[in-house]
């Protein structure tokens, strides 16, 4: 008896079960956002290459999954549910997977010949980096050649590896309002330089506004790691 019209029916509900099986992108970016909110350090890089196995953005990988878990994780800190002790297993939940979509991430064909350089860091005062990072990630898929000098960075140093570097911008980033008076400080040692028309600044963190940037004479605020890629290369000429 030919077998052949029942094996391909076999074959047919099996390929049927593996498409049902399959993970939307929906439910991977929740895997990704779940793995950080829930401090799965060790399951993150797995999730990640599952989703970038699947043919995902890597973009939104970060954004709408690792981001969102570590802003989720934000609010149940503000709500004290959570410990400060959490918030770094969450960070490097995120971090993990960052290693795995960095790579994938789409590289801005914009950024032509001009070498721009960018100087980063976390003002002095203040050890809360993960904004700061995630800009940094984003800045370099722009283009940028980033001088990641890390947190609670003396003041002086911004100005001065700008100048050893020749940079064109330095970002400032705080999460603290002690230590915002910081960033006004980096903006006048620029102006005593004779600087500060050929090394623009933007400031970012939680406690920043456009109004905090207007008061300080820096040249731009940004909200989130996307808008900081697009303000940049305002700045700089790029865009």
């Amino acid at each position: 008896m030919d077998a052949t019209p029942l094996m391909k029916i076999n074959r047919n509900n099996l390929e049927g079960k593996v498409k049902d099986m399959a993970k939307s992108k929906e439910e991977l970016l929740q895997q990704l956002s779940d793995c950080v909110f829930e401090m799965e350090d060790e399951n993150a890089a797995d999730a990640a290459k599952e989703y970038i196995d699947a043919g995902y953005e890597a973009l939104d990988g970060v954004l709408k999954g690792l981001v969102d878990g570590m802003n989720r994780a934000g609010q149940m800190y503000e709500e004290e549910e959570y410990f400060v002790t959490d918030l770094l297993v969450c960070s490097d939940a995120m971090y993990n997977g960052l290693e795995v979509l960095r790579p994938h991430l789409p590289l801005d064909q914009d950024a032509d010949a001009v070498n721009y350089k960018c100087v980063i860091g976390v003002v002095e005062g203040d050890t809360h980096d993960i904004g700061k990072n995630l800009v940094r990630i984003m800045l370099e898929t722009a283009g940028f050649e980033m001088y990641d000098l890390g947190r609670d960075v003396s003041l002086i140093s911004f100005v001065e590896k700008a100048k050893e570097v020749d940079a064109q911008l330095i970002c400032l980033s705080t999460l603290m309002t002690t230590t915002m008076p910081g960033m006004k400080e980096v903006v006048e040692m620029l102006e005593k330089e004779g600087l500060k028309d050929k090394v623009k600044v933007m400031i970012g963190g939680g406690p920043i506004s456009q109004a905090y940037c207007d008061q300080i004479n820096a040249d731009g605020y940004a909200v989130n790691a996307i808008g900081a890629v697009t303000l940049a290369k305002e700045l700089v000429g790029m865009a």
